[in-house]
């Protein structure tokens, strides 16, 4: 099933589940995102996707793996996220990456909001993101949908942002 977003911009696109098919336009996907984005979305330095991180985020058999793609109208992949729910679903971590030609279009407020929705729907308590403190962008984004921002405890390079079910999501 396809869900249809709007940005504020006025840039559409639809968001759906992965599938194992996606593997390679997954792939792909990954060629046309900045060095540092990768480094931000796996926080570590990172050339090329592995197999392993490409099958994680098209098949998942666990029924906490919550992988979405969003995808232009013209059928372009332009990102992809990943909700991970720990055994419980009562906490989950998601996870989110941009094609660097479709930044700045209102894509990664509209399909947070998504994931945050689609969290609160499912019952998730907690979903949270560790963010490298260098990523100002996307934390400042997290801050504005109405996360909280705090250090975290392991690592002073990294934060952790946080948002509970039902908190008031921006229109």
């Amino acid at each position: 099933m396809k869900t249809t977003l709007t940005t504020h911009t006025g840039f559409r696109f639809e968001v759906r589940r992965a599938y194992a098919d996606d593997e390679a336009l997954v792939a792909e996907f990954f060629t046309h995102v900045t060095p540092e984005d990768l480094r931000f979305r796996f926080l570590g330095a990172v050339r090329e996707v592995s197999h392993e991180r490409l099958v994680a985020m098209t098949r998942s058999d666990d029924p906490h793996i919550h992988n979405f793609l969003a995808f232009s109208t013209d059928g372009m992949l332009i990102a992809v996220a990943t909700l991970a729910n720990d055994p419980a679903d009562r906490r989950g971590e998601v996870a989110i990456c941009i094609r660097e030609d479709r930044k700045h279009l209102g894509v990664s407020w509209e399909f947070l909001g998504y994931i945050a929705r689609y969290a609160d729907d499912h019952g998730i308590e907690t979903i949270e993101s560790i963010e490298s403190r260098e990523n100002r962008a996307a934390i400042e984004l997290e801050r504005e949908m109405g996360f909280t921002v705090a250090p975290d405890p392991n690592d002073s390079t990294l934060v952790l942002v946080q948002r509970k079910r039902g908190a008031k999501l921006p229109s």
